[in-house]
Formats: structure tokens, sequence, C-alpha cells
């Protein structure tokens, strides 16, 4: 499964992506991997809100996760 980060979320990760490889626990679903990503790094708990694209699809929190998707990890977004 590879994660692509997006505006703060690639600032609070250090980097534009990364991979969940053959050995990983892969999240079962987008709750599951919102809550990884809140443990490993907490900066993300700061956040008011998280969109998850799965596969170039907004997705709801109770959608499962396979290895092989592409998800998307959309931090709110500001402007004027």
């Amino acid at each position: 499964m590879e994660v692509l980060l997006f505006g703060i979320a690639k600032d609070i990760v250090g980097r534009s992506s990364f991979r969940f490889e053959e050995g990983d626990e892969v999240p079962k679903s987008v709750l599951e991997l919102k809550q990884k990503l809140k443990n490993s790094f907490p900066d993300f708990g700061k956040l008011s809100s998280l969109a998850i694209a799965v596969n170039s699809e907004y997705a709801e929190d109770g959608m499962d996760l396979n290895r092989g998707d592409e998800v998307a990890v959309i931090p709110p977004v500001s402007g004027g």
C-alpha cells in the first residue's frame, strides 16, 4: 500500500509518500489508518480534519483497505 501525503501532512511526516511493505501490518480500514498516523505522528491529532482518498476516490472511515491500494492523505486546506 502506498500512502501519498499532501500539504501539512507531508510536513508532519517529513516526506511526500511512504509504503507499507510486504512484512508490515497494513491498516484494515480508513479509520485504522488515521489512528496509525496519529500514533506514529502525534501532530496529526492537532488537525481539525483529515480527508482520505483511496484509489483516487474520497473514502469514509469505515471503508476497507487492501495491500494494493493507493491512499492519499489530504489535510484541511485554508486560503483566502
